[in-house]
This record gives C-alpha cells, sequence and structure tokens, in this order.
C-alpha cells in the first residue's frame, strides 16, 4: 500500500479529507503518520481520533533551523513514505529535508500559480481584478509555491467577493483536487519532466 506522511501545522481539514478518502481501499494509499511543527492542532487531534501516529518537530526545541530541518526529516524517514503531502504546514523546508524529500513532498497553494504566490493568494487575487483563481498541488522545491505543478482547479471571482469568501471557495475546491491527485499518484505513479508532471506513468 502507497504510503502517505501528512504534516499540519493547524485545523487539518485536508488532513481529514485524505484521511477519508483513505478509509476505502480502493483510494489505493494510506496515510501512516501525521507531523507538526506544533502541540496540540486539531490535525494532530484528527490524526489520533483515525489512528494514525502522531509526532512533533518544534522550532524552539532545537539550536538552528538546520538541526530542526534535519530531525523532521528523520521523523518522515522513520515511517518510510511514499509520498509526503504539507497540508496546511506553516514552516518551509530546508535544504537536508529537500535533499531527501523533495522529489516526494507535495504542497498546495490558494491560487493558480505562478500567480500570486507566498502567504496571501486569495487576497492577491482580489486585489489585482482577475475573474479566475484557484488552486495549484506542487512538489516543493527551494522557492516559495514555485516546483513542478502536480494539479490545479479554477475558481471564478465574484463581484461581491470578499478575501473570506473567496477562500472558503478556494479550500473547498483544494480538499478535491488534493484526494483526486494524491490517489492517482498512489494508483499510477507519475514522472516529472522538466517542469511537467505527468501522472499515471509507473512509480514515482
Amino acid at each position: 500500500m502507497f504510503r502517505i506522511v501528512v504534516l499540519v501545522s493547524g485545523t487539518g481539514t485536508n488532513l481529514q479529507a485524505l484521511l477519508d478518502a483513505a478509509a476505502d481501499p480502493a483510494y489505493g494509499a494510506t496515510v501512516v503518520a501525521v507531523g507538526s511543527d506544533r502541540d496540540g492542532t486539531l490535525g494532530q487531534q484528527r490524526a489520533e481520533a483515525a489512528g494514525v501516529p502522531v509526532f512533533v518537530v518544534r522550532v524552539p526545541d532545537f539550536d538552528s533551523r538546520q538541526e530542526w530541518d534535519r530531525a523532521l526529516a528523520d521523523q518522515v524517514a522513520a515511517h518510510e513514505p511514499d509520498l509526503v503531502v504539507l497540508a496546511g504546514f506553516m514552516k518551509l523546508v530546508g535544504e537536508e529535508y529537500l535533499r531527501r524529500y523533495g522529489g516526494r513532498t507535495v504542497n498546495t497553494h490558494p491560487a493558480l500559480s505562478p500567480s500570486f504566490p507566498g502567504m496571501h493568494g486569495p487576497a492577491d487575487a482580489l486585489t489585482y481584478g482577475v475573474k479566475v483563481t484557484g488552486c495549484t498541488l506542487f512538489f516543493v522545491d527551494g522557492g516559495v509555491d514555485t516546483g513542478p505543478i502536480v494539479d490545479q482547479r479554477t475558481v471564478p471571482v465574484a463581484d461581491d467577493d470578499t478575501v473570506e469568501t473567496l477562500h472558503e471557495r478556494i479550500k473547498t475546491a483544494e480538499r478535491g483536487m488534493l484526494v483526486d491527485a494524491v490517489g492517482r499518484m498512489a494508483r499510477g505513479g507519475w514522472r516529472v519532466e522538466g517542469r511537467r508532471v505527468l501522472l499515471g506513468t509507473g512509480p514515482g
């Protein structure tokens, strides 16, 4: 069975979507562990309720960010994942982590990359006045929301949208995209050619 480690920092709604999907054996993947950079998150509670092991690696517990990064990679490695999903994980991973898991770690972004990178995708889309935005699933690299794109979904921008209403619709699309794409990766593998990610092309 294809093994997934999910890293969370907050409420874990994307995690819950993956847990729900993985409950069906036909999905082809299982969440083997959930990690966090802080204690007591709702995401951890969701994992514990599902009987999934949890680990916490807090930045303040280490003398340097590099040591934290190495410890995070070690904890992830202990669960032998085929794929790592950053699901609302609010820390940038570093060189040591990327050396070991850069080609097997995906993250979501609430905009259509390469537009509106960073923390404020929905707000930036509204400010710019675009008529369509959306969400992106991508492989994590050393940049900010810059890795090869696995999947994208579009979300129309309504004239009366606020940042909150737009972001909620993006998050709904994001959950569907994540569950669908991770399932396809688990069942059919993938291949990366330059910046193109081809799903269903054999082992990742």
